[in-house]
């Protein structure tokens, strides 16, 4: 016996205010989605809103027969993309592995978005996140007074997915207790979620799947069981290859992050991403750019999103404190910020990089003179 799962039950996210800070994909982009439906002409999988070459096309960008633009969401190989959304068009899971900072939840919203016109069935993965979030839970005051039934079932983001024939989320699946993380089990090779309170059980429609992704570089970390792990096919997303591409999305992200703020743009500052971009890159990497030096590495992952992050507070800072124009003052102390995680250790990794490459380094004497005057 199958139980249903009404969707009016968990009131509904969509159809947000344009004063959301930070709307969904599926509203943000919704005009590039629905040029997209209306251009697709190829086959659909059950219950998905576009066919995945137009999924493809939409995180990737392009040009559409009718001239329509889609910009690009994801800068990277276009065949880690395309093993994605091929992965989501079978039977198996999807895990989104990598570093911080590698893209992994945004991709994860705009294949969710693309998919199935919805990216809010999220499952936020943490030390403190109960079976529940996963299978269902109960309203007490309707099981106290009643028992177990129906209407005393509060289905989860999954239960929700299968129900609908939909894609739901679990970011950050290695924060979960390993307990939990097991009850994925069943649900992904079975595609059933049972409710033994009841008797019955939720079987999932076409169009289900779901979307993991994690990391092994935090503190924390809940290894996947093997009998877990096989239920996924795994993309591993990498940090970008070159600088220029880091610049690109480095820049592209600042651009949509300072329009939902109101912030002006930044005429000049391509120079001063494509710095900040470089000295993380560095850092990371422990060698500079040309291969001459190396550096030591400070505790700290200095991904790309962090990068997004300093930059973003210093177009704030050159807005609202100074002329407008992103300089080297407005982002040094977040690139001091970002790189001195450890007081001790990683200050010496920082003065060390400083004296011996920036202040070196032709036409960085701004940018030196102002995360000295920050790190003293």
């Amino acid at each position: 016996m199958s139980v249903s799962v009404d969707p009016t039950s968990v009131e509904s996210t969509g159809g947000q205010s344009p004063e959301a800070l930070r709307p969904h994909a599926e509203d943000a982009f919704a005009g590039e989605l629905a040029a997209l439906a209306a251009q697709d002409d190829r086959p659909r999988p059950a219950r998905w809103k576009l066919s995945p070459w137009a999924v493809a096309t939409y995180l990737l960008g392009g040009a559409l027969p009718d001239g329509t633009v889609i910009s690009p969401k994801y800068v990277g190989p276009r065949r880690i993309v395309e093993v994605a959304i091929s992965t989501l068009a079978t039977d198996r899971a999807l895990l989104l592995l990598g570093v911080p900072g590698t893209a992994k939840t945004w991709v994860s919203e705009h294949l969710a978005a693309a998919v199935s016109g919805d990216s809010t069935l999220l499952v936020q993965g943490t030390a403190g996140t109960p079976e529940e979030a996963i299978r269902y839970g109960w309203n007490y005051a309707q099981l106290l007074a009643h028992g177990p039934s129906r209407d005393a079932l509060v289905p989860s983001p999954v239960m929700r997915a299968m129900a609908d024939g939909m894609t739901v989320r679990v970011e950050e699946l290695t924060r979960v207790p390993a307990d939990v993380q097991d009850t994925l089990i069943t649900i992904l090779s079975e595609k059933t979620l049972p409710v033994p309170e009841l008797g019955q059980e939720v079987q999932a429609v076409r169009g289900f799947n779901l979307i993991a992704t994690a990391n092994d570089r935090d503190r924390g970390v809940n290894e996947l069981s093997s009998a877990l792990r096989r239920r996924f096919n795994t993309v591993v997303l990498p940090l970008p290859d070159s600088v220029e591409a880091e610049v690109d999305i480095v820049a592209r992200r600042v651009g949509q992050i300072g329009r939902s703020l109101d912030l002006p743009t930044a005429p000049d500052g391509i120079d001063e991403i494509r710095r900040v971009v470089t000295v993380f890159r560095e850092l990371r990497d422990g060698v500079t750019s040309d291969g001459r030096t190396k550096v030591k590495s400070p505790s700290g992952t200095l991904s790309t999103a962090e990068a997004i992050s300093v930059v973003t507070g210093g177009l704030a800072l050159s807005a609202h404190f100074g002329d407008g124009v992103l300089r080297p003052g407005d982002v040094a102390a977040g690139v001091l910020g970002a790189v001195v995680r450890d007081p001790a250790a990683d200050r010496v990794v920082w003065q060390e990089y400083l004296e011996a490459v920036v202040r070196e380094r032709a036409g960085w004497t701004d940018f030196y003179r102002a995360c000295r005057e920050v790190s003293e």
